[in-house]
């Protein structure tokens, strides 16, 4: 499974607590941060690109240059001077987060705006990744671009990793966004869903209701991630379980999910086996939910390669 992969949607400005009442700037959002852990957890051979748009600004040139930083390609991000990026504030209380977000008019609401850039970023990929707030940006003609793009890339046999991510305050109707990440399934050959997420929106009482449903949109690999409860995992109809790791204390949640997203692609697409990708994205998380922030450097990590 060697080749490129990309990674599709938004990356904000990031204003997080820094005590005494400031705050300190940084650059996140969920496919990015996936895409952080997935290269910092690959081999350096293994190019990792983001495809996304920002605008010709100041904070502009800052978030591409730490992304490529970051050892992240930029090379298919769009520059759009009409637009700057979104910024997002978090809030945190007893370790769990909340968000105030700016994001109307951001760049990132055209990506698909410009269908053959698209379509060349993904042709040059082997692995996609996008998410259901990659989904809940954009309008609807832009929407069914990005949907069409994807589900050629699964028909020509890439690996196509979805993550549903549900956030209703993204969407103007909750049909409209379950019909969505219904769609974002069903061109996809890898979903990994937050069970509470879909028991809150889809109505799914068990794991094995949620694996089911996206079985009957045609996903064969299922990652459902459960918080303490582990990982319930279905790979081409095989059920396994895997449970999740403990952390000494929890500090921030806010990359639990896309570190392990990354983490789990990072060793998969390197060694294909499913539960020892789950295990060890279990382990990345509970490292990650030990610090603040949702982009932990590897040092202080303390874990060893994918």
């Amino acid at each position: 499974m060697a080749g490129r992969a990309l990674l599709i949607g938004e990356c904000m400005v990031e204003l997080r607590q820094a005590g005494d009442g400031l705050m300190r700037k940084g650059f996140a959002g969920d496919t990015f941060n996936t895409a952080y852990y997935l290269r910092s957890l690959l081999p350096e051979a293994w190019p990792v690109d983001y495809f996304s748009a920002v605008g010709t600004d100041t904070i502009s040139d800052e978030m591409l240059n730490f992304i490529e930083g970051t050892g992240v390609g930029t090379g298919f991000i769009r520059r759009l001077p009409e637009r700057t990026p979104g910024l997002y504030m978090i809030h945190l209380k007893d370790g769990e987060r909340s968000f105030s977000y700016w994001r109307s008019t951001s760049a990132a609401r055209l990506l698909a705006d410009d269908a053959s850039a698209l379509r060349a970023a993904i042709g040059a990929s082997e692995t996609i990744f996008f998410s259901g707030i990659t989904l809940a940006i954009l309008a609807p003609e832009a929407l069914a671009t990005l949907l069409a793009e994807i589900g050629h890339a699964k028909i020509a046999g890439k690996l196509v990793a979805f993550d549903p991510n549900i956030r209703p305050r993204l969407w103007d109707d909750a049909d409209r966004m379950r019909r969505a990440i219904s769609d974002g399934a069903a061109v996809s050959s890898m979903v990994m869903p937050s069970f509470e997420d879909e028991a809150t929106h889809f109505g799914d009482a068990t794991v094995d209701a949620t694996i089911a449903r996206y079985v009957g949109l045609g996903v064969n690999k299922l990652v459902v991630k459960d918080g303490a409860a582990g990982i319930t995992l279905d790979f081409d109809g095989e059920r396994s379980f895997v449970p999740a790791s403990r952390t000494k204390q929890v500090v921030d949640t806010t990359g639990a999910g896309d570190s392990f997203n990354g983490a789990f692609l990072a060793n998969y697409l390197q060694a294909g086996d499913h539960l020892k990708a789950a295990a060890f994205a279990a382990n990345v998380a509970a490292a990650v939910i030990g610090h603040h922030g949702a982009l932990v450097g590897r040092p202080e990590l303390r874990i060893p390669a994918a």
